[in-house]
């Protein structure tokens, strides 16, 4: 795991909040808040993500389940990849 965030996760609901009810800008809240922007849009972005909400481009992003799943499905997709690699030599030496 990373380094543990100096922020709670209630201090990130709130600051998400902040964002969503009052129609600031991310920057702003940020610096009422005295962090920095990116990682408030980030967390900003991440909840509307999981609200299934349409990003800048329309596009749907990720939720953390389905980015938890894609991590999952690209180590699995590797490790059967390396078994392939493996029995594909040992079919060599058996000719």
């Amino acid at each position: 795991m990373g380094r543990p965030s100096k922020y709670s996760p209630e201090f990130r609901e709130q600051a998400v909040e902040l964002v969503r009810a009052t129609g600031k800008t991310v920057a702003e809240v940020a610096r009422d808040l005295q962090m920095n922007d990116t990682t408030l849009g980030n967390w900003v972005r991440a909840d509307r993500a999981d609200r299934g909400e349409p990003d800048s481009g329309g596009l749907l992003p990720l939720t953390a389940e389905e980015r938890a799943e894609l991590t999952r499905l690209r180590r699995e997709n590797a490790r059967l990849r390396n078994e392939r690699e493996i029995l594909k030599k040992a079919a060599a030496f058996n000719v």
